[in-house]
């Protein structure tokens, strides 16, 4: 299920989009405020971020930014009440997805969103720096001892992992499935459980026939 987050600092306006979001079978939360949303994607992983332009106590470049910083991998769409062609093309050249004015087509929303996700769908299988992270990943025993567990359990918790890998230190544990995460091999949901992604299979079995080349010769 992909996550969305939804920044505005209108209450009904956040109620009415997390409704439809739910309702097209999306996990969505929501933030009233920029230094809220930041502090969410710390935490959690969000597929699309719904960022309204203008709020208070908010500037629009630095929410951007701080956002992209913080969750590189989310797709932002930017909306707002005030749009312009320079808006749209600044909060595109700073790293949005998209920009949708106010008030939008419950339609154009949900295509716009399908549209984003399925971009980011293809630069994780499309770019060679993806390869890189991959490699990088299943360099380390840890993470392939972790990928292999989740893949036998299905679905696995940070104690279960920490318990089978005999790791007291957690961050340890939690530091190697951020590595997992941020290169797509795995996921997390909203009761913090990981499973693999569909792109953590296919490198699974990847890894499973250099394993099996390696052991005969």
């Amino acid at each position: 299920m992909k996550r969305i987050l939804v920044v505005d600092d209108d209450r009904e306006l956040r109620s009415n989009l997390t409704f439809v979001l739910k309702e097209a079978g999306y996990d969505t939360k929501e933030a009233s405020s920029a230094r809220e949303a930041v502090e969410l994607a710390i935490e959690e992983d969000f597929d699309v971020v719904l960022l309204d332009v203008v709020m208070p106590k908010s500037n629009k470049i630095d929410s951007l930014a701080e956002l992209r910083r913080v969750s590189p991998r989310s797709k932002i769409i930017m909306i707002t009440a005030f749009a312009t062609i320079e808006n749209a093309v600044d909060a595109i050249k700073r790293g949005a997805s998209d920009y949708l004015s106010k008030p939008f087509k419950i339609d154009t929303l949900l295509t716009t969103i399908r549209r984003v996700l399925e971009e980011g769908r293809f630069e994780v299988r499309g770019t060679s720096e993806n390869v890189d992270c991959l490699l990088s990943a299943l360099s380390n025993p840890i993470r392939r001892k972790i990928l292999k567990l989740i893949s036998q359990r299905k679905s696995a918790r940070l104690m279960e992992l920490s318990r089978e890998l005999d790791i007291e230190d957690h961050t340890k544990v939690i530091f190697h499935l951020k590595i997992l995460k941020e290169c797509g091999i795995i996921e997390q949901d909203k009761d913090k459980t990981y499973s693999l992604s569909s792109s953590g299979e296919g490198t699974l079995n990847c890894l499973k026939l250099v394993e099996s080349h390696l052991s005969k010769a």
